[in-house]
């Protein structure tokens, strides 16, 4: 059946006659179009054409679809049109492994949401984190939606889908302002200040790493473009794309670096490589920065955590949190819910003050 489904047919010459010849249900089918001293050859051809587009049109309409067939053939070429490069490696990657991995010959009317929970409990129980297994099941929800409106089911069977309480939710952590002292002080040059462009800018490793000399200004460095896998792309999303301020003390060890550059030109890489290409992320912080940190007992502080203090530690500080969304490059939900930790100290005087308001009352 699949086999047929993107068949063109033929035409031969038979006994002074055209004839058209094409499958249907694994079956061989023929038709005389006309005779050879008629009708040319692209004539013929043609005619054969517009049978088995009709042929291809009627079994589409009865296709019975299996999951992984439905994903490879419809989902994944619609969605990729607006996932970038990075959004699309990740997801064709997991929805490969883990839904068309355990559910891709299964027919599409043939599943229940028990089923697709079961999947999601295991998951779980397989050590994957919140993160994977919530990205799964918002995954099966957009691929049975989308189902849905190719009128291959009546019903979504994902809809009421849940990610499992036991799924292991990462720790968000951030460091204190020691801590960002301590970090600062264990690393050279280049690294600190790559450290403070993430912490003090709440800049993304891919933005500092796609830096060039001509972004840079008096008070502010303008965000147009990332480096993700060695590749130059745009930012993640358009909210990235922005004029992130910098302190005077940050410019100042800014221009310091550029007297140690070998490049300084526009177009020139703040941070290249050997090779004069992006400095690798991945390689920066294992072989340079990860060791360093590891002796001041901050192994731990990584990118995300950077980015995550400076968004903590601009709220202890009062700043308004529209503000920090904007120098982070994301909306203010995410901001407030997603970076921005408060610590318990920093709620006690809160609590205190509400009970004293009681007390008074």
């Amino acid at each position: 059946m699949r086999k047929c489904r993107y068949q063109k047919g033929s035409v031969k010459k038979q006994r002074g006659r055209w004839v058209a010849m094409w499958w249907v249900d694994r079956r061989r089918k023929s038709r005389v179009i006309g005779l050879v001293k008629d009708i040319t050859k692209s004539d013929a051809r043609a005619a054969v054409d517009r049978i088995v587009a009709e042929v291809n049109a009627k079994r589409e309409q009865n296709r019975v679809w299996r999951f992984g067939e439905f994903v490879a053939e419809i989902y994944f070429p619609y969605y990729s049109r607006k996932w970038k490069e990075s959004t699309k490696a990740n997801n064709v990657n997991r929805v490969s492994v883990h839904l068309v991995g355990k559910f891709g010959e299964i027919e599409l009317s043939g599943f229940r949401r028990d089923a697709l929970q079961d999947l999601l409990d295991e998951k779980v129980q397989s050590g994957l984190s919140f993160s994977v297994v919530d990205h799964l099941r918002w995954d099966m929800k957009q691929i049975f939606d989308m189902a849905v409106a190719e009128g291959q089911v009546e019903r979504n069977p994902a809809l009421l889908l849940f990610t499992p309480r036991e799924a292991a939710k990462p720790v968000r952590r951030v460091m204190n302002m020691q801590e960002v002292q301590n970090c600062f002080a264990a690393l050279d040059l280049r690294e600190r200040l790559i450290a403070k462009l993430a912490v003090i800018a709440g800049m993304r490793p891919g933005e500092i790493f796609a830096l060039t000399w001509g972004r840079l200004t008096a008070s502010y460095v303008d965000i147009r473009q990332r480096v993700y896998r060695g590749t130059i792309d745009t930012p993640k999303t358009n909210q990235s794309v922005r004029k992130a301020a910098l302190p005077e003390g940050l410019l100042r060890e800014i221009e310091l670096w550029r007297e140690f550059s070998v490049e300084s030109r526009d177009d020139a890489w703040v941070f290249p490589s050997e090779r004069m290409t992006p400095l690798s992320k991945d390689n920066c912080w294992r072989r340079s920065m990860q060791p360093r940190l590891a002796k001041a007992g901050l192994g731990w502080a990584n990118f995300l955590v950077m980015r995550r203090t400076h968004a903590t530690l601009m709220r202890a500080l009062g700043v308004d949190g529209k503000l920090v969304a904007d120098q982070l490059g994301h909306s203010l939900d995410v901001n407030q819910n997603v970076y921005t930790q408060s610590p318990v100290e920093n709620r006690l005087p809160a609590v205190n003050q509400l009970e004293k308001s009681l007390q008074v009352m």
